[in-house]
């Protein structure tokens, strides 16, 4: 099945910022578009609306004129859904109320042929719900584009229970053809990047809300240490706290209120409070014009010690040996069986985080997990009450003497990075197990739909494919809520034979 042909006129329904967008999409793609909203006069103001985006489009010298005046003859806002008589295909992107949309598309399906396709861009419902109210759910798919839909590659192609295979597959290649990324998802909730992106935010709330850092420290960690392109706080203040609690609860509901799912009672407060983010000049952070954004605690300069003696294999910070031979540091190793870690001249330990926490071990000091450990340009440490204040200096001159600046944070378990990439792997390997993507258009989405640094399961093989299992078996156990507890997949993909690693890749 390939994608539709140019000639085949092609409808949005709801003209909104998204609706604008996909319609854009489509019309500089090449195809005819027609644009519907209930709304008296908004398809029309919202064709004007493109045709000024083509002409800025025209003076940042990405389109011709004669590119713009082609794609403006091809657009047409219509007073009546019948206007849309004729479309080969119909994106609808309107409020998103499951019966709001069963509606719109029963009457689409009076008036549309049979082989045109009907798609929705819902983000949180059921493409399943929403396809179950027509004679002809077959052709019904999900089109989720992301926001802004012209500027934004990736497109979730999701297949309703009922969704044929050739309706998903031209689906797809039409958004490929459309010079979009498309990735395959099956109807879950949240699709493959709003179901496993939760714990980005949800552990950024966690460490907060247990009062291990200030928002500004722990996204200037996850920027600095973890290579994400924003924290997670400033990034909700971006989307807006309302929107993004929504989908929280959303994909919380729908997994029947599983824990791994849970919201955050410090955004409900947010939300509660009217305090949206940037939208309303005030969210996490002030907006305000002129308002000063709130530094990262940073640790004041420390002397590095003179050596450190490396026991055992640092696993995913074995980097950091050549870094602070580099930095003048003697480096002495001897073999351990005990542990891996780093011990400092006063008889203290610096060690990887693994999910515990100090107060568990005789003067310990953890660093957090680094995307690089070379071009980190901040790494975080914890330590409990009773580490030593010699060895914490120690730690932190070690750190400051490789170019990092140091955040220390509380004594909470798997520190900020670590247990934000351990549960967004988990929930990564058990989507793939459960059938809703496979590993390659999961790692696709998550680096294109949310900008993360690596894929899960890009993560996963340069961390090792027991690390974040270990990691979460450990805060398990300090937190039995379940809410860390590794999934089955994950168990079963850490104990994987070579063999079946790759025929499940």
């Amino acid at each position: 099945m390939t994608a539709l042909d140019l000639s085949s006129p092609v409808a949005v329904v709801g003209t909104g910022t998204m609706g604008q967008g996909i319609a854009q999409v489509a019309l500089v793609a090449g195809h005819p578009v027609r644009l519907y909203d209930t709304a008296p006069g908004q398809a029309r103001r919202a064709a004007d609306a493109i045709g000024a985006r083509l002409d800025r489009l025209v003076e940042k010298e990405r389109l011709t004129a004669a590119e713009r005046d082609a794609a403006r003859s091809r657009l047409r806002p219509v007073d009546e859904l019948t206007g849309l008589a004729g479309c080969s295909l119909v994106v609808e992107a309107v409020l998103e109320r499951l019966d709001v949309k069963q509606e719109l598309f029963r009457a689409l399906e009076d008036i549309v042929p049979e082989d045109c396709l009907l798609a929705t861009n819902t983000s949180s419902l059921s493409v399943t719900a929403i396809g179950g109210a027509l004679r002809l759910p077959g052709r019904f798919v999900g089109l989720h584009f992301f926001n802004p839909a012209p500027l934004l590659p990736l497109v979730e192609v999701v297949s309703g229970f009922a969704t044929d295979v050739t309706s998903a597959t031209r689906a797809y290649e039409t958004a490929r053809a459309w010079g979009k990324t498309p990735v395959a998802s099956a109807d879950t909730p949240g699709f493959i990047v709003n179901r496993i992106a939760r714990p980005f935010y949800a552990e950024a709330f966690a460490v907060y809300e247990s009062q291990g850092a200030d928002p500004a420290t722990i996204d200037a960690v996850l920027r600095e240490s973890g290579g994400f392109r924003m924290g997670a706080f400033e990034l909700t203040d971006l989307i807006g706290q309302d929107v993004n609690e929504s989908v929280t609860h959303s994909v919380w509901r729908s997994f029947f209120q599983d824990v791994r799912f849970t919201p955050s009672l410090a955004q409900r407060r947010l939300v509660e409070s009217g305090r949206l983010g940037r939208k309303t000049g005030r969210g996490w952070y002030d907006h305000a014009d002129g308002a000063e954004r709130p530094e990262p605690h940073t640790a004041e300069p420390a002397e590095p010690p003179a050596y450190v003696i490396a026991e055992g294999d640092l696993g995913p910070a074995a980097e950091l040996l050549a870094l602070i031979r580099e930095a003048g540091i003697e480096v002495r190793e001897r073999d351990e069986d005990s542990g891996t870690r780093l011990v400092l001249p006063g008889g203290g330990q610096l060690v990887l985080a693994d999910g515990q926490t100090s107060v568990e071990f005789l003067d310990v000091v953890y660093f957090d997990l680094a995307l690089d450990y070379r071009t980190a340009s901040r790494i975080a440490l914890s330590h409990c009450r009773d580490t030593s204040a010699r060895t914490v200096a120690e730690a932190t001159g070690l750190f400051q003497a490789l170019g990092k600046k140091v955040s220390v944070i509380g004594d909470v378990p798997g520190m900020i990075v670590a247990r934000t990439v351990a549960r967004i792997i988990d929930l990564a390997v058990d989507a793939v197990a459960r059938g809703v993507a496979t590993e390659d258009d999961v790692d696709t989405a998550m680096r294109l739909g949310v900008n993360y640094p690596l894929g899960p399961f890009e993560w996963s093989r340069r961390l090792g494919r027991g690390w974040a299992g270990g990691l979460l078996d450990e805060m398990h156990d300090i937190d039995p809520s379940g809410r860390y507890a590794p999934s089955l997949a994950l168990y079963q993909y850490a104990c994987a034979t070579p063999d079946e690693r790759e025929d499940t890749a």
